[in-house]
């Protein structure tokens, strides 16, 4: 109970910093990218999500599922999905 508590917690912090940055999808926007130039774009953000999250997690020692968790949880919210 008390790991699944930290998980929460520690979720919020994360989302509420990246909330603070735009997303993926509004920076494409912003951008007017369409195409392949927003495939590409996207393509790249969500590899730059994901390990940017990846290393949140490791900082957090996540692992198994709650690693799993979180790191979908952060690439959603950074690519804007």
């Amino acid at each position: 109970m008390r790991k699944l508590a930290f998980f929460l917690g520690s979720l919020l912090l994360v989302t509420a910093a990246h909330a603070a940055d735009p997303t993926c999808r509004a920076q494409a926007t912003d951008k007017k990218l369409a195409g392949a130039a927003l495939t590409s774009f996207m393509k790249k953000c969500e590899t730059d999500a994901t390990k940017t999250c990846d290393a949140a997690a490791a900082d957090k020692k996540l692992a198994g599922a709650a690693k799993t968790s979180f790191s979908k949880k952060c690439v959603s919210d950074a690519v804007g999905q």
